[in-house]
């Protein structure tokens, strides 16, 4: 077992425990009034980057070698990834906080060449393996709309150094989004459930169809969006792609319900469990947002609903679903590394060992409940429903990640 997943992995879970200490009594501030200004963008790239981002690349590098039976590229590569892109984003972050352009503009550029390096790196052992499933194109499109994330963050910094296309600045904000959020980390999230949820449900000889569908469907959505933003094609272009993103979102939930139901093991753990009900709550969400979209669509993007939405989609669907995925990657990543050769001798102690599920359970039950009532805080526009909130959120958040960085004492 390869260390490089570690780094990565261990990384993200110190920026998400930042994240929520740094956000635990600043939330309904930053949130609501500095969502645009440097303190908005210092918690915004410290949640994507920081903890989402840098915990899928760490994903990324672990069940890479799973999915194709095969070695990836170069590992040394990824390693000078890892410190490219750690060093750029914390002295991005620094720049934030200091409002600081040069810093900013350096180190962005720095974390910029990172994402290269991780795309190179994992388009290669695509490209080299030649293996072209549903679960491989998906792990593609998501490096493509990846690397386009970083050219337009890039394009954005160009823009503010040197004010050359000012006229394009917001356009390329909201394609920045479209492309890291439902891009990057939808096309990751999709293709990758499709691996491991049937591992994690002993699950067999269940339709894989409507793998595609969700593929056509899920793309479709991150171009129109895309396009949208980009050439300012009006609200209608924009509902488009929120309709062409809850047919994707339904079928998908079809889908893991398809595996679910050929599943040989009655629990797959509450981890997975609570994904799943998190993905149902979330198709529900963008299929009542489409419908808004028909009846009002000049108001997709006033700011309460883009506020609303996107930490519907952040904190709702990518990174509760990467908070439970976790509770099975950090067990399996850590008993193989220093247990899997002394598998089935005695003392040796299984997977399951690892982590408390009644623990788990609980805690996921928190961050659930919490998230679920800060939104209606959003929804309502309250900032003190949103600071008491935000801080339960965040105080069952740490006391999680805490319990799953337990694993490492084990």
């Amino acid at each position: 077992m390869t260390r490089l997943p570690f780094f990565f992995i261990v990384t993200g879970m110190i920026g998400f425990v930042s994240y929520h200490v740094a956000s635990l009594f600043t939330l309904a501030n930053w949130m609501t009034d500095q969502a645009r200004g440097p303190e908005g963008w210092f918690y915004a790239h410290l949640f994507v980057l920081g903890w989402a981002t840098m915990l899928a690349m760490g994903a990324v590098y672990q069940l890479i070698n799973v999915i194709l039976q095969g070695k990836l590229y170069s590992e040394k590569l990824g390693y000078v990834h890892y410190v490219v892109f750690t060093i750029g984003l914390a002295g991005l972050l620094v720049g934030f906080i200091q409002s600081n352009i040069h810093m900013i503009a350096i180190f962005a550029s720095l974390a910029f060449v990172g994402i290269v390096l991780f795309v190179w790196n994992i388009a290669t052992t695509l490209i080299r393996a030649k293996q072209w499933t549903t679960i491989t194109i998906s792990a593609a499109c998501s490096m493509m709309y990846l690397l386009l994330t970083g050219i337009s963050g890039m394009a954005m910094g160009l823009n503010f150094a040197f004010g050359a296309w000012n006229e394009l600045h917001d356009r390329l904000y909201g394609t920045h989004i479209w492309l890291g959020t439902i891009g990057w980390f939808g096309l990751l999230i999709t293709g990758f459930s499709y691996k491991m949820l049937p591992m994690f449900y002993l699950a067999h000889h269940y339709p894989e169809r409507m793998q595609r569908y969700v593929l056509l469907a899920w793309n479709a959505a991150v171009i129109v969006g895309a396009c949208s933003f980009l050439f300012d094609g009006g609200s209608w272009s924009l509902e488009i792609a929120i309709i062409l993103l809850a047919i994707a979102l339904i079928l998908y939930t079809i889908h893991l319900l398809q595996i679910k139901k050929h599943r040989h093991k009655r629990s797959p753990g509450s981890g997975i469990a609570f994904s799943m009900y998190a993905n149902q709550i979330f198709a529900l969400i963008v299929v009542a947002l489409a419908l808004y979209g028909l009846w009002k669509p000049q108001h997709l993007l006033d700011t309460n609903i883009v506020i609303f939405a996107t930490w519907c989609y952040l904190g709702g669907f990518v990174s509760f679903t990467i908070l439970c995925y976790a509770s099975k990657i950090v067990p399996f990543l850590w008993w193989t590394f220093k247990y899997g050769k002394h598998a089935g001798k005695p003392g040796t102690p299984v997977m399951n060992d690892l982590l408390n599920e009644r623990k788990v359970k609980l805690l996921l039950s928190g961050v659930a409940c919490a998230s679920i009532l800060m939104l209606f805080g959003l929804f309502l526009e309250s900032s003190l429903w949103i600071a008491i909130l935000g801080a339960l959120v965040s105080i069952t958040s740490i006391a999680y990640m805490a319990l799953v960085g337990w694993v490492f004492k084990k």
